[in-house]
């Protein structure tokens, strides 16, 4: 019999619904109260398995036992792993109350300090009642997670104290982030109490690396191997964050030859496209086969940079491929880059000594506010191409007028994407040089007269990378 006053009663009468769908879980009640197609999984599944009213009170759901119900869709990998489709968006920030609050009697934590967590598998083809629930279980913060959640929390309050509140990216913080929350541009803006500039409405989130972690504990089906930068949590404390920890270890390197490092290190890397990521990797105490676990619950990606002797970066920063039909059919704050542009990255830039690369400088970094928007500016541009289906420009010319080819025996296409003159921050190209690997068109291209291009990235422009981030 379930007890509302109990979580581990909660948490068992939960347990019921794995591999069941909502139709099944809970028919009658859904039949009985007319069901018209209205809410989203969460609302049916408060509604009619638990039978409360949904509501967004600054309480936990289950306020007797101190229960905060989330449900949240999974996707599965081609070896049957299960990875989180989303961050898990927790409870929206009130900017003109936080800042009177401290964390340990904050909202935020006395709402999701202890959080019941229902993951089911979404499929686009399927009514949600139809959903398969695969992962039921609560979920409490290991000690090592919460600081660093705290200082996470304190980050976010400082800059709404600061008057930045506009400014909030994901990119900010570790593990707790500040997603934007609403529906439309208009409807998503709220004042801040330190700026009259109004901000976009945000919410307390878990970043989707740490719930891939947390499904990681709940399926008990962890294969990639992980090392920790931080073994013991207790060097966490009001003078060391993570990130003063982390770059602490490039210290004793700086000024070193990579090879030097090697030494240092008792290592032999082989060399590869991938041997400055990998370097970086063990001065931080990682196996080269391992991944980072405090960087894949915070989502971080390591770039190592080689930076020249006349401080020029010969290679703009690639980012994986896009789909044509997915800019089509997304709008910018569901994309994929709008994400980038709020991922928090470490920097590496190994520096060119006559023919050698030494260790020059470490540094964490997200992209300012201004430069978020110059990226959605391209991004812009790029979907309205593929709208209009302008794609294609023309063919390269020699100076015969015959058209040119490229070394593997293919037209040399000219295209109206936004190239690196257009902008100071990013651009579109090719990752490689063979426009054989096509995407799909959406709307097809009028002058080529096909439903399908070679596939493109966006890049960080080399300029940028070394202007904003490795000389600042």
């Amino acid at each position: 019999m379930l007890d509302i006053t109990s979580a581990d009663s909660i948490i068992e009468f939960a347990k019921q619904l794995k591999n069941q769908n909502l139709r099944q879980a809970c028919g009658s009640e859904i039949e009985k109260h007319g069901y018209k197609g209205k809410g989203n999984f969460g609302q049916i599944l408060e509604k009619f398995y638990f039978g409360y009213e949904p509501n967004s009170d600054a309480e936990p759901d289950f306020l007797e036992a101190g229960l905060e119900l989330k449900s949240s869709p999974l996707k599965t990998l081609k070896n049957g792993e299960y990875r989180s489709k989303e961050r898990l968006v927790l409870n929206i920030i009130n900017y003109l109350e936080v800042h009177k609050e401290e964390f340990e009697t904050s909202s935020f934590w006395k709402k999701n300090a202890h959080l019941l967590l229902v993951f089911y598998l979404h499929d686009k083809d399927l009514d949600l009642l139809d959903y398969l629930i695969k992962l039921v279980d609560g979920w409490q913060y290991p000690n090592e997670d919460l600081k660093i959640i705290k200082k996470d929390w304190e980050l976010i309050n400082q800059k709404i104290k600061d008057g930045k509140a506009h400014e909030l990216s994901e990119g900010d913080t570790f593990y707790l982030g500040a997603c934007t929350k609403g529906s439309t541009a208009l409807k998503s803006f709220r004042n801040q109490p330190f700026n009259k500039e109004q901000a976009k409405q945000r919410a307390y989130s878990l970043k989707q690396g740490y719930v891939n972690h947390i499904i990681a504990n709940i399926a008990q089906e962890e294969t990639a191997v992980y090392g920790k930068i931080i073994e013991k949590p207790e060097i966490l404390d009001d003078k060391n964050s993570i990130e003063d920890i982390v770059l602490s270890k490039f210290v004793p390197f700086y000024g070193m030859l990579a090879r030097e490092i090697e030494q240092s290190l008792k290592l032999e890397i082989k060399k590869s496209y991938q041997y400055y990521q990998s370097l970086t990797k063990a001065i931080l105490g990682i196996e080269i086969d391992q991944e980072i676990e405090e960087f894949q619950k915070a989502d971080i990606e390591i770039k190592a940079i080689r930076v020249e002797e006349n401080n020029s970066i010969e290679q703009s920063v690639s980012f994986p491929a896009f789909k044509f039909e997915q800019i089509y059919e997304e709008s910018w704050r569901e994309s994929e880059l709008k994400d980038l542009t709020e991922k928090k990255f470490l920097f590496v830039f190994f520096k060119k000594i006559k023919e050698e690369y030494y260790l020059d400088k470490a540094q964490f970094w997200n992209m300012p506010f201004n430069d978020r928007n110059e990226v959605r500016r391209v991004w812009l541009n790029t979907k309205k191409q593929i709208q209009n289906g302008t794609i294609f420009k023309d063919y390269a010319y020699d100076k015969k007028g015959e058209i040119r080819y490229s070394k593997k025996g293919n037209p040399i296409r000219k295209n109206n994407l936004p190239k690196l003159k257009d902008s100071n921050v990013c651009h579109v190209r090719p990752h490689g040089t063979d426009s054989t690997f096509t995407y799909p068109l959406p709307v097809e291209d009028k002058k080529l007269k096909t439903k399908e291009y070679s596939k493109q990235c966006f890049w960080f422009n080399a300029n940028y990378v070394r202007d904003e981030i490795y000389l600042k």
